[in-house]
Formats: C-alpha cells, structure tokens, sequence
C-alpha cells in the first residue's frame, strides 16, 4: 500500500512537515508514505486558470496513484491556512483527484489544542460538493505543544503519543483496505456527456441550427409557440405567457435551464451580459453546452452534468469569491426531473446571498463570528497575525 502525506504548510520550517517525514520513517513497515509540499503551487485564481500547469498536474497525479492521502494541517486563524486551501481550491475545480479517496487528518500547533478546529474545518472541506473525500471518521491526531514534542532527530519523545499515531495509521490503513475493496466492487463509470448536444430527446425542436442566434425566432416559429396574454395551464395554476416571464424576471438571482440532451434553452434575461453575475447572451439560447463554455471549461462542466444526471447528488454548489468583498455569490446546478422522476436537465440559479445575510443580521441582532473577512474568511483580531502572510504568528 502507498499512501501521500501532504504538508499544509508553505513555510520553509513546518513542524507538520517534521510529523509528516516522522511517520514515513518510523512507520515504513506498515506502508509506504511519499511526503508532498505544496510550497510551488500557485494561489488559487479562477480567472488565471492553471490547472494544467506542473505543479498542480504533478500534485495531482500522485494523489491519484495513491491508495490513500495523510494532510497534515497547522492551525491558522482557527483554520487551515491559505496555502492549503488554495490547493485544495484547485483540486476540486475542473480536476478532482481526491473524489472518493480515503483520507486521514493529523496536526501539530504550538498549544495544547493541537490545531483541533483547523482539523473540523478541514474535514467540512473535504466533504464539500467537488472534493467528496472519504475522510476517516474519529482518531483525531492532535500533536500539542509541538516545540516540546520532537527530538533533535526529528523523532517523537513521548511513547504514548507514538503508540496512538501508530495505532490511528493503522486504522487508517484498516479504512484504506475497506474502501478499496468497495470501490472494486461498487464502482460505476459514468458515461461520456454528449456537451455538443448532437443526440435528440422527445422535446428537442428538429430542423433549426442550434447555434443560429436567432435560434428562439426561428424556433418558437417551428412548433407555434404561444406567447404574449396566451394562457398557460401549470401543475397548480394558469398564467399567461406574459405572467410567466414577469414571475421568472422578478426572482431574485440569474435562472438557467438546460435540458437533459445537453442544450441551452432559457435564462431570465433581466440584466445585460456585463452587468450578470454569470455571462449570458440571447444568441447562446439554443445552443448545445459546449458552445457557452471555453475548452479548458468542459471537463468540468461534464463532470456536473454526470453528478447530477447519475443521481449521485442532486445538487453541486460552487463558491465564487472573484466577484469582490461585497457579495457572496454561489453557484447552483440542481438537478431537475420529470414527475416519474426522471433527470430532465439542469436548472443553474446563481445568487449573491449577501443582501439577505445583511438583512437576516438587521433582524436579529447577531453578528459574524470573529470579525470574518468576506473573501478570504480569515479571522481579523482572534490572534496576533502576521501582516504579510495573514498566518497567526503564533499558531
């Protein structure tokens, strides 16, 4: 068995990094263990794509062949740093080579806590939409006191401490095994996504070039499509076709349908293209997925569809920080079925929750936990920080 131990840190002297290069050696009987740093990879941008680039494909690629990941994390601000999280960022963007690989958490800080709440925020992370690591339940390695810890060798003094870093890798190793052998019994491979749409389904409109940008023209033309004060009978209630379209541009976020042939059909045109939250544009309507999104995007876009058409969950939650410190914008990709509940498509609503968690504050009177910082979520006055790094100076 092999398993990667990854250091949570990006500073040249990590005590992690010592906990790390401790097991690969004290424990090489048991499992092999390959210690990774993360100090050569790039801050997570999404509008700088770098997934490709080497060291996040090295990365990668050897947590992939791995049976199993060890993530040693400090504690930063009561979380993990920014470091980790911006790798952590990029592993569960448009790659996600920690999707259902077993994971074990272990830490070391300079107080008797241990970077225990690094450790929580950690876990909530890697059981996130995107990242779905199998993380091992309990036996929490919480090294306190670090600077007491370790020898001049880089060895454990205390034998008990040994003893339960020994016997939680071994649980560990135990997790590694079950999963595996269920995953070679369980596995599914999903099938390919058809993003240019070139398939047909019973409400696909035929003879009209999806990519025409006139494509809603030519056709509503085709089938005789009602319109204007034509009523509409719905499950649990008649609207015209005008009440419809006031009713959807009154919701207050950016509403997307496509259907399960992988097409374009809808958006609430309330706002023009530069003033959305997410880009769209009259003439995209109709056309296949592949079209509205760039190359480097579709295998992420394909990795979606495929969650949500398998049923492997019937929602995908994306957060989106690049739109600035006023506005938390989440991405939302729900599934939609048929009243057999059959998948029937995708309906992608994007919202900036910002103006009701203003409003829910005014209400009640409460405040955010620890002065939080909107983008980055960094604790501003909870410790003594570094005006560089933002890393607690004493954590």
């Amino acid at each position: 068995m092999k398993l990667v131990g990854i250091v949570g840190s990006n500073a040249d002297i990590s005590y992690n990094r010592t906990l790390l290069n401790y097991m690969a050696k004290e424990f090489k009987s048991l499992v092999e263990i390959e210690v990774l740093e993360i100090k050569d990879i790039p801050l997570f941008n999404q509008s700088d794509d770098q997934t490709m680039s080497e060291p996040i494909q090295k990365l990668s690629k050897k947590i992939e062949a791995a049976d199993g990941v060890i993530i040693a994390t400090p504690e930063h601000n009561r979380s993990i740093p920014a470091a980790l999280k911006s790798v952590l960022e990029w592993l569960s963007f448009k790659i996600h080579p920690l999707e259902d690989k077993p994971v074990m958490i272990v830490g070391a800080s300079y107080y008797g806590q241990g970077s225990s709440r690094a450790q929580l925020d950690l876990r909530q992370i890697l059981d996130a939409p995107g990242v779905n690591a199998m993380v091992l339940p309990g036996n929490e390695f919480l090294l306190g006191k670090v600077k007491e810890a370790f020898d001049s060798s880089g060895n454990l003094k205390d034998i008990k401490t040994k003893e339960f870093l020994e016997k939680s890798l071994k649980k560990f190793i135990q997790f590694v095994s079950l999963v595996t052998k269920l995953e070679e019994k369980e596995k599914v491979e999903l099938p390919k996504e058809d993003l240019h749409a070139t398939g047909k389904i019973k409400t696909t409109i035929e003879d009209v070039a999806m990519d025409a940008d006139d494509w809603v023209e030519q056709a509503s033309k085709k089938v005789d499509a009602v319109e204007g004060d034509t009523y509409v009978k719905l499950n649990r209630g008649i609207l015209t076709v005008n009440q419809l379209n006031y009713f959807l541009s009154s919701m207050p976020m950016e509403l997307t349908y496509a259907d399960d042939n992988n097409q374009f059909l809808y958006y609430n045109h309330v706002s023009e293209a530069e003033d959305m939250l997410a880009s769209r544009t009259p003439a995209q309507v109709g056309n296949p997925l592949a079209n509205c999104h760039p190359e480097a995007a579709l295998k992420g876009v394909e990795w979606v569809v495929q969650q949500l058409r398998s049923g492997q969950t019937d929602c995908v939650r994306v957060n989106v920080p690049t739109h600035g410190p006023d506005k938390y914008v989440v991405h939302n990709y729900q599934a939609i079925h048929d009243d057999e509940g059959n998948y029937a498509g995708i309906n992608e609503y994007i919202l900036d929750f910002k103006p009701i968690i203003d409003w829910y504050l005014k209400q009640t009177g409460q405040t955010l936990v620890g002065d939080v910082d909107a983008v980055t979520s960094a604790s501003k006055k909870d410790e003594e920080v570094d005006a560089t790094t933002s890393a607690s100076v004493k954590s």
